[in-house]
């Protein structure tokens, strides 16, 4: 398949000559532990939702905010608006 980029590719941040130089031996996992076969017992896979593709307007202020936050602003965006919605949803199911 001859596919073309349509978006430079990003090299990111990261130091890979730094970080191959270093080994596993300092990375900390307390707060992730090793699943077992009764965690996957109860695993349920969550597919992604469909998203809409919407053209909006929101103040360059805000979403300056959450550019500086790195990429997946636009996610971001949406789990606060999920979370504004659902906060109401229950209020108002009450």
């Amino acid at each position: 398949m001859n596919a073309k980029h349509t978006h430079p590719i990003s090299t990111g941040k990261t130091n890979w000559k730094t970080l191959h130089q270093n080994d596993d031996s300092d990375i900390d996992y307390t707060d992730n532990p090793p699943t077992d076969e009764k965690f996957w017992e109860s695993a349920e896979v969550v597919m992604p939702t469909h998203k809409t593709h919407l053209s909006v307007r929101f103040d360059n202020d805000v979403v300056d905010y959450f550019k500086k936050k790195g990429r997946g602003y636009q996610s971001m965006m949406n789990a606060v608006l999920r979370s504004y919605m659902n906060s109401h949803i229950k209020k108002h199911a009450c």
